[in-house]
């Protein structure tokens, strides 16, 4: 792991990242290739455009350096150009990186990955999270002849793919027929899913969920849903995206116990290199082989769904992983910081208004406001103080790479932004928030 001794220095400019940024949207919708990085989700006089990155931190056009949390969306598990990844990736791109038949590799990446994942029959390789629950609705469709979609509504996100998109507050582009075969139930509330097989009968082909996300799986949950799918004829779909190699490197389905038909993993699963996989029964994923007995499903066929670079950066890591408590460090350093940060907002008197939420290796917070709603604007308030701080956490989600000594230079600056945040909440936020507050990623117009 990484260290440092203290938080970065002060931010001196933002110049070429201004100059980056203006640019970028003149060329890309948004400005950006991913809505959660865009500029709407970060202060607005802080337009930060990315050099490089290492271990736990990464460095502005300009130089500046910060401590980063949130490690691109949860896929950097293991931290920035983490040296055993890299290598496996750059000695696999000196032997070319596609070809016209599969590669030795392919089969190698499908044996580690099902070494580890114990509901893991069979593996399909993909690009990102969106194409492998593609691929699990479409075989679940299949396979049951049915075509609704039940979904955990507190569940925040799944798919680019109609079937998702269509349900959110974004819905521009989708059908309304398509719209209406996607359902939703809630979470840690089994009687609201049975409910929906009740009231569509025969209709519902799979339930699709995380297994846990802010809060822990209430005990017998779980195996409620995978029961009740087994008994209403669906296919129960885990989706292991953020859980997968961050709960556990046999994922979430193995901490609390229950196997799913289906189960989709990316993210910390190639430590950030683009891999995603669709894993699950044989009977199911056989559908979309050669080796059907019925109608055959097209399943997942894509010209870089194996690049030979890109699996063994996740064979890279899946063996980090097996080799080191990847997973125990996570949590022992989340562990650390929420105790940290905790005290800070304690000692401020600010407990009620800033508080942290999730299990220890997946910290995310809620920012209230003087009268305990949550604030979209003390959530800004929040980014602005830690990011001329030199830190950006969009989340606190730490790596393998934070030291101890990183996490307490997070929890300083946290700290100084919470004696700001404390001020706000007594004088007006209007003195202290330059720009405009962060808006949610999915509404319907700008």
């Amino acid at each position: 792991m990484t260290s440092k001794s203290g938080p970065p220095k002060k931010l001196v400019t933002r110049t070429a990242s201004g100059a980056l940024n203006a640019r970028a949207h003149l060329l890309i919708p948004g400005g950006g290739h991913t809505y959660a990085k865009a500029d709407d989700q970060f202060p607005e006089d802080m337009p930060i455009i990315v050099a490089r990155g290492a271990g736990c931190r990464i460095w502005d056009v300009d130089g500046n350096e910060y401590i980063e949390f949130g490690m691109g969306l949860r896929a950097v598990t293991l931290g920035h150009a983490f040296a055993p990844v890299v290598a496996a990736a750059r000695d696999a791109l000196c032997l070319g990186t596609n070809y016209s038949r599969p590669s030795a590799i392919e089969v190698q990446c499908a044996e580690t990955l099902q070494a580890l994942i114990a509901s893991a029959e069979m593996v399909k390789f993909c690009k990102n999270g969106s194409d492998a629950l593609d691929g699990a609705i479409k075989l679940a469709r299949a396979y049951t002849g049915r075509t609704k979609i039940a979904i955990c509504g507190d569940h925040p996100f799944f798919s680019v793919g109609d079937w998702f998109i269509g349900s959110t507050a974004m819905p521009g582009g989708i059908p309304q027929w398509i719209r209406d075969q996607t359902l939703r139930f809630t979470y840690n509330d089994l009687a609201s899913l049975a409910a929906l097989f009740d009231r569509y009968p025969q209709e519902i082909a799979s339930v699709v969920m995380e297994a846990s996300r802010i809060d822990e799986p209430q005990p017998g949950f779980l195996q409620g849903v995978h029961d009740l799918c087994r008994a209403r004829g669906a296919i129960f779909v885990l989706d292991e995206m953020i859980t997968g190699f961050r709960w556990h490197r046999s994922g979430a389905q193995h901490v609390y116990g229950v196997r799913p038909d289906l189960s989709t993993f990316g993210k910390a699963l190639s430590n950030g290199f683009s891999v995603s996989a669709l894993a699950g029964r044989r009977d199911l994923m056989e559908a979309g082989g050669l080796r059907a007995p019925g109608e055959r499903v097209f399943l997942l066929s894509t010209t870089h769904g194996a690049e030979t670079h890109e699996l063994a950066a996740a064979i890279a890591t899946m063996r980090f992983y097996v080799d080191n408590d990847v997973t125990g460090v996570l949590h022992a350093l989340g562990a650390r910081l929420r105790s940290r940060i905790e005290d800070a907002a304690r000692a401020l008197g600010v407990q009620d208004h800033f508080k942290l939420l999730g299990r220890d290796c997946n910290l995310v917070y809620a920012a209230r406001d003087a009268a305990g709603q949550g604030s979209n604007a003390f959530r800004t308030l929040f980014l602005q103080e830690t990011i001329e701080r030199g830190m950006i956490a969009p989340s606190l989600v730490v790596s393998y790479s934070h030291s101890e000594a990183d996490i307490d230079a997070a929890a300083e600056i946290v700290y100084r932004a919470l004696e700001v945040y404390r001020d706000a909440l007594k004088n007006g936020i209007q003195h202290y928030l330059r720009g405009r507050p962060v808006r949610p990623v999915m509404r319907p117009f700008v």
